[in-house]
């Protein structure tokens, strides 16, 4: 018996994304390497932005324009943002892992999720110098270019985990600290790649065992890479902030090493305790830290 979560999915979706998305990665491949034009920054120093994300937000726009006049979008540098009257609604990052691509750094891609009332219908994440399409959609397995099986680890002492953990604040820094003991010093490698979208599309695709930020993360850097874990088998978890002042927190990994990891980073019993006396953050508080952040 078909469940909410196989509803139909339209037949062009995820051949739109597709089309986006390798639209967009061509604008970010004719320019990277080239000394950037129309360098701004949004919220901070390093929250930048240059003619490079803006054209490729284009490229997508045009897209999208085209085929799926009717749906809602919005994106990243907010050159599109409209409500649709379809019921899906796109989620578009042109170029995850700006400070990357700006630096030369040849890590960072194109990142576009499509929702409807039910949850995430389509979500492709797409490098664009290695042209490698990590693509999938609701009831569909996923395409992952350049999965190279081998074995999983059964502990973290022996994965390789990514992500990023805020520490912008004293309380940031404190919980990252303490991240750093009860999780990150047990595993066995650690990387970092500078985007988040990449980063969960290699964990789909075996490449990375464990993914896990802690961060003010929106929705285009992260809901493609999460359904691409998802749809390869990977176990996802979207987590509340652990308490007032901490960011939200992303998990996915295989269902063994994403217990072991869950019970390490909390909370613990005494947290939940803790935590219970404390006022719960609300969603409004969540948004208004995260535009604070920059986020």
């Amino acid at each position: 018996m078909k469940t909410n979560h196989d509803a139909a999915v339209p037949r062009d979706v995820l051949d739109i994304a597709v089309a986006a998305a390798r639209a967009a990665g061509g604008e970010l491949t004719a320019r990277f390497g080239r000394r950037p034009t129309g360098l701004g920054t949004k919220t901070g120093p390093m929250d930048l932005v240059s003619d490079a994300d803006r054209a490729a937000e284009a490229r997508v726009a045009a897209v999208l324009e085209r085929r799926r006049p009717g749906d809602g979008i919005v994106a990243e540098e907010g050159t599109i943002d409209r409500t649709g009257t379809t019921g899906l609604r796109w989620v578009v990052d042109p170029l995850d892992g700006t400070v990357n691509f700006l630096a030369g750094i040849p890590l960072f891609c194109v990142s576009i999720a499509c929702a409807d009332s039910v949850g995430t219908v389509v979500g492709v994440v797409f490098d664009p110098l290695r042209d490698e399409l990590f693509a999938a959609a609701r009831g569909g397995s996923a395409r992952l270019d350049g999965a190279a099986p081998r074995r999983e680890p059964r502990t973290l002492g022996a994965a390789v985990v990514s992500g990023g953990v805020a520490c912008a604040t004293v309380v940031e820094a404190e919980r990252a600290a303490e991240l750093e003991q009860r999780l990150f010093r047990r595993v066995g490698q650690r990387r970092a790649l500078g985007t988040a979208a990449l980063e969960l599309a290699w964990t789909a695709a075996g490449r990375i065992d464990v993914c896990f930020h802690e961060q003010w993360i929106h929705p285009w850097d992260v809901d493609a890479g999460l359904f691409l874990c998802q749809r390869a088998g990977r176990r996802v978890h979207r987590l509340a902030p652990l308490a007032a002042g901490l960011p939200p927190r992303f998990l996915a990994a295989p269902e063994a090493l994403a217990a072991e990891a869950l019970a390490l980073i909390g909370p613990t019993r005494d947290e939940r305790r803790r935590a219970a006396q404390r006022p719960r953050l609300s969603a409004s508080a969540v948004a208004e830290a995260m535009r604070r952040h920059g986020r």
